[in-house]
């Protein structure tokens, strides 16, 4: 508030690892929602588990937000025009979702591979989100915001994407700022962007830079995803 001067932005706690959290908060919200950011998210974390069992990198930049936004349902319908933004990542070109081992379980754990996944489930809720909830007139779009030094590297050593490549903060928000208000993606929904572009379409790693992998929006892969995180959560 003191950097923007503005008086009407209110503050509530909120942990996404945390389901007691994600209700609380859902439980104190009255009003009709227009805008669903969903933004918070860790990278490349050590392996780290929920108390319910759940690899932190999917609870946290996925499942958390997948809670947040089914509890918020009936308040983003309200405002009859709602958009909830995914905030994902070209890092979700390095892993699909690997439904017979979400959580690592089975395989060694890997940081990268975990932290990819959790960005293409963010994608794929962009998808199912659009596919169940467009006759409420609330669709989702996910993006990718662009290298921005920031704490989410704390564990990888710091931002080392060469600088000609690197964001500022609001170069960063960008993309999610056109998502959430331009009126060039009214009932537009179910789309991954970057660069203030819906991104093109790629068949191979492309070196973990840029575009969106085919997995990422497959609508089977949406169904799948979203009929297993209301099974975690039931």
């Amino acid at each position: 508030m003191a950097t923007t001067g503005n008086r009407n932005i209110h503050v509530a706690p909120l942990d996404l690892s945390d389901r007691n959290s994600i209700a609380k908060f859902i439980a104190a919200w009255r009003e009709p929602l227009h805008i669903l950011v969903n933004n918070a998210g860790v990278m490349a974390l050590p392996e780290q588990r929920t108390p319910e069992g759940w690899e932190m990198q999917f609870a946290t930049n996925y499942l958390g937000q997948f809670a947040l936004a089914l509890g918020l349902h009936d308040a983003l319908a309200a405002e009859g025009a709602a958009r909830i933004v995914s905030v994902s990542s070209s890092g979700h070109l390095m892993s699909p979702i690997v439904f017979d081992d979400i959580h690592f379980m089975f395989r060694p754990y890997d940081p990268w591979l975990a932290y990819g996944q959790s960005k293409t489930a963010s994608i794929l809720f962009a998808v199912g989100t659009t596919a169940r909830w467009f006759k409420d007139g609330i669709t989702a779009n996910a993006l990718m915001p662009g290298a921005i030094a920031t704490n989410l590297q704390r564990h990888t050593g710091g931002l080392r994407t060469p600088p000609e490549r690197q964001k500022t903060i609001a170069q960063g928000a960008a993309t999610s700022v056109l998502l959430a208000t331009s009126g060039l993606l009214k009932g537009v929904g179910g789309r991954y962007f970057e660069d203030c572009n819906e991104a093109t379409l790629v068949t191979n790693g492309n070196g973990y830079m840029s575009g969106v992998a085919p997995y990422a929006l497959n609508p089977d892969n949406a169904d799948r995803l979203w009929n297993e995180s209301l099974r975690l959560l039931a």
